[in-house]
């Protein structure tokens, strides 16, 4: 198993993440064009049968500890780094999220590896494993080239389509012990889902995001309209929500949630790194903004560069009179 390369998979509450999948169809390509083999670890306390979706790895390593119940980075950690020590991969990916964030640093820290964070892409040329990452908030790109073995890559969410790394073959899998203490340092005593009846972002196929050009908490309801008019939800930046205009269940980004609609309309918005990082995927990204240099254009297919506020009347306008074709046939 010396070499090969590793996809280390995120599952919590019972389902294996998104990005686990993202990982897998990267770690694919990157294993191929080595000529080795591509292995997914998972860690979990009766989770075996997650394992059986991750057909796209050539076989699963899973460790079972009742301490890996949750998903706890410093835990996680010290599950993975025993299995490095002993089986000694080329180069392990792993996922940059609020679940995972800081388990990719500690590993690497543990075995004094090296360690390359906030990945949007890693590649093989002539043997050597090169990664392209962002820096300062995404102010700045950095190719970087990894000879020493194990590397550890954090690879941000989006590198690549989750479906590319979904196949409905189950690979063999292998339980391994581990040496973990009965308890962890850290505890989660429960989790806080939204109230009832609050709107899932990350199902809707229209979004109506709005940022601080919205200028006050009085204009969230105009855009209100916007979404109904389209038929998807409102959801925000994150200066939005600190600000008290809408409610965390709705943030999008790196602290709040990935989204991939079919449209999102973003409004007001400036484009921080943050942000994208959580709409970047969407399948088609309108923006408006007063700013032409907003990085939000970089990303956007189409926008306007003028006050969201005289935009908005237009298109509800026009939104309600396509609702409106289309329900007289």
């Amino acid at each position: 198993m010396d070499g090969n390369i590793w996809v280390v998979g995120e599952q919590w509450r019972g389902r294996v993440s998104e990005i686990t999948y993202e990982l897998l169809a990267l770690g694919r390509e990157v294993a191929d064009s080595l000529g080795v083999r591509l292995e997914a670890v998972l860690l979990g306390h009766n989770a075996r049968n997650l394992a059986e979706t991750l057909g796209k790895a050539d076989a699963v390593i899973y460790g079972d500890h009742p301490t890996l119940a949750e998903p706890i980075p410093e835990t996680c950690a010290k599950a993975i780094t025993q299995l490095i020590a002993a089986r000694r991969p080329q180069a392990v990916l792993t996922p940059l999220t609020n679940v995972s964030m800081g388990m990719s640093t500690l590993v690497a820290a543990a075995l004094d590896a090296p360690a390359v964070n906030f990945c949007k892409e890693i590649y093989a040329e002539d043997g050597v494993i090169r990664a392209r990452c962002v820096l300062y908030g995404g102010k700045m790109e950095a190719r970087v080239g990894v000879s020493r073995q194990p590397a550890i890559f954090g690879i941000l969410p989006g590198s690549r389509p989750a479906e590319k790394g979904e196949v409905s073959a189950a690979p063999p899998v292998e339980e391994v012990a581990l040496s973990l203490p009965e308890t962890s340092c850290t505890r989660l005593n429960r989790y806080i889902d939204p109230e009832i009846g609050a709107v899932d972002i990350t199902q809707q196929e229209i979004l109506v995001a709005v940022g601080r050009g919205i200028q006050s908490k009085d204009n969230i309801e105009i855009a209100q309209e916007l979404a109904e008019a389209l038929g998807g939800a409102v959801c925000g930046s994150r200066p939005v929500v600190d600000q008290g205009w809408l409610p965390l269940s709705v943030q999008v980004g790196k602290s709040g949630m990935q989204v991939k609609p079919r449209l999102y309309l973003a409004l007001g918005i400036s484009g921080a790194p943050e942000h994208l990082e959580g709409m970047r995927g969407s399948d088609l990204i309108v923006a408006v903004n007063t700013d032409p240099t907003a990085p939000i254009f970089n990303v956007a297919q189409y926008g306007v560069a003028a006050d969201a506020l005289e935009v908005l009347p237009a298109l509800i306008e026009r939104a309600k009179a396509q609702k409106t074709k289309a329900a007289q046939g």
